[in-house]
């Protein structure tokens, strides 16, 4: 594996990341830095180093004559580039930047309240078009006498105005607020260097230099969007290329589009983003003239990694030049900044087929033969360089073997130093040791193991179902019921227990196609009955085949709703509070 190269020596003596940016303006400022496609498809919008930097330091002039050093500022920006703008700005004045995504027009965000309620945020940044609505919120919320800055209005002649001042490495640069999969929302403070080291070890184990194009569609407010599709090209003197979530859900195959027109290099995200555009290519065929050729890291992140999925993918798109040598699978959280594992680049994915029986007794055993008795699993590559990843046995802390399942605990520079005003789940989750006194540790609630180097990760402990005495992993259930019937979407159901009678049940909750959603919309088979019924039995049968135990009740839901994170991760827990509130909106329970 390279080490990180000093590209073009910037990065040497470099202490954040705005200095990083301010040293690029001065070395090629007419290079391009970001560029935004609103439909998908053409530059909207895109700015050179030089102009970023430019207004970088103006909002950062404002921010210096309005707010103090250390002060929390939420970041609600409608997707563009404002944001970059603004998140830098924050990083030159010493602000603590809160990204988070704006509020619907006229409606309550509760995750919004919550987040500020907790940050207890000095002001709001935004565009001019959202500060009505903002003014209102802070109003709500009670919270600190900064107002809310629109920073589009603010011209880049202000940029002589900065007041440079030094920037303390060990000093909080943003919180993270946490996708909330499994529970409450939390902030990580992610110092600066922290994204520095992260930084480096994304640019050591994808390799990149000056050359890479990243274009993503992931939020930015989210840490894969931000940490992976924006700063890092940036980080590295390469260009980003930002597109809209909601383009990119709206027509999945623009994504593959623009990493043909712009000659991206890096690109990615989580599983169902490559399943969606795999399953519309065989359903439309690829886009005439795609080239992905140019494609050397397709990482794949943020949820379960499935084989299938890579290998229809891959399968799809390969007389369009993609190649199954740049898939990256690699494993990482908000509070380890971004990447944990994750390579080495260039080789086809690690997809050993292992024993299912095997798994649930804590054994990563490898088979041969294929059967109801086993499954094939993704490697997440290696840890990344200057950080230690263990799998350790989470009641007795002894580290596991290779080969046993354990839970995942990391160490490093990139490791975030907690949770913002909350010490409690600080101390218990970022500070713990070995039992032979190694650490301190973050310890990510996943579980995995690890085998010759390379982690595979296998679940989440608090996820994990105890039925009949048997423990089953969800995410294995889920595979089962979105594989027993056509009708059914992929990477869009959550399987969970409740409690009937003193005793675990299994409870799935599954989106149907849009195909099948459409033809119950016109009226199904014209009998004024949901077709359902063969669905049901199905799902019924086939988890009774494959882990023996019965499904207790069958959600059907619609296209969509099925609870996700930001990032697009099942959120098996809110799933489970909305049925057991009997708020979970189905078409039919069975």
């Amino acid at each position: 594996m390279k080490e990180p190269a000093a590209v073009s020596g910037l990065q040497v003596g470099a202490s954040d990341l705005g200095e990083v940016l301010r040293l690029r303006s001065e070395a090629h400022g007419d290079r391009l830095a970001c560029a935004f496609l609103r439909d998908g498809v053409d530059i909207a919008d895109s700015w050179t180093y030089g102009e970023l930097d430019a207004r970088a330091r103006a909002i950062a002039a404002r921010l210096q004559g309005q707010f103090a050093p250390g002060d929390r500022l939420v970041l609600l920006y409608p997707p563009g580039l404002d944001f970059v703008a603004a998140f830098f700005g924050c990083l030159y004045a010493g602000m603590i930047a809160v990204p988070a995504y704006p509020p619907r027009r006229g409606k309550e965000d509760v995750r919004i309240v919550a987040l500020a309620h907790d940050c207890r945020p000095a002001g709001f940044l935004s565009v001019a078009a959202g500060v009505e609505d903002l003014e209102v919120l802070q109003t709500a919320l009670g919270a600190g006498e900064g107002g809310v800055v629109a920073t589009d209005v603010i011209g880049a002649d202000h940029a002589g105005d900065f007041n440079l001042r030094a920037i303390d490495p060990g000093a909080v640069a943003f919180l993270q607020y946490t996708s909330g999969s499994t529970a409450a929302p939390k902030g990580v403070m992610v110092t600066h260097a922290n994204m520095m080291a992260n930084e480096f070890a994304i640019q050591a184990v994808m390799e990149h230099d000056e050359s890479l194009v990243a274009l993503g569609w992931l939020p930015v407010f989210h840490d894969m969007g931000l940490l992976g599709n924006l700063l890092q090209p940036l980080f590295v003197g390469g260009s980003s290329i930002l597109i809209p979530p909601l383009t990119f859900l709206k027509r999945p195959l623009c994504w593959l589009e623009a990493v043909s027109k712009y000659g991206a290099t890096s690109s990615g995200g989580p599983n169902f983003a490559f399943d969606l555009c795999a399953r519309l290519a065989e359903a439309q065929g690829v886009p005439k003239g795609l080239d992905l050729s140019s494609w050397t890291v397709a990482y794949v992140g943020a949820e379960p990694v499935r084989p299938d999925t890579l290998r229809r993918f891959a399968a799809a798109f390969k007389g369009a030049g993609f190649r199954s040598e740049a898939y990256f699978p690699c494993y990482g959280m908000a509070e380890s900044t971004l990447i944990a594992t994750g390579g080495p680049k260039a080789r086809p994915p690690v997809l050993p087929r292992i024993s299912t029986r095997a798994l649930l007794e804590g054994r990563g055993e490898t088979r041969r033969l294929p059967g109801p008795g086993s499954r094939r699993i993704t490697g997440c590559g290696h840890a990344v360089p200057q950080h230690t990843v263990l799998v350790v046995d989470p009641e007795t802390r002894e580290p596991s073997a290779d080969g046993s399942v354990g839970e995942i605990w990391i160490s490093g520079p990139s490791v975030a130093i907690g949770y913002y005003r909350n010490p409690e789940a600080t101390e218990e989750i970022f500070a713990v040791r070995t039992t032979d006194g190694r650490g301190p540790f973050l310890r990510t609630g996943d579980l995995g193991f690890a085998r010759d180097g390379e982690f595979f990760i296998t679940g989440r402990l608090k996820d994990m179902l105890v039925i009949r005495g048997q423990n089953h992993y969800p995410s294995d259930i889920e595979l089962t019921v979105e594989g027993a019937h056509p009708g059914l979407q992929p990477n869009a159901s959550a399987a969970f227990s409740t409690e009937v009678d003193g005793a675990e049940r299994l409870v799935v909750a599954v989106e149907i196609s849009r195909m099948l959603y459409q033809q119950l919309a016109r009226g199904g088979d014209g009998s004024g009955e949901l077709p359902l019924d063969e669905l049901v039995a199905a799902v019924r049968e086939k988890v009774m085949e494959i882990h023996e135990i019965p499904v207790h009740q069958l959600a059907i839901l619609k296209p969509g709703g099925v609870p996700r994170t930001s990032s697009g991760k099942i959120r098996r827990a809110e799933c489970r509070r909305l049925h057991g509130e009997r708020k979970l909106t189905a078409l039919a329970v069975a």
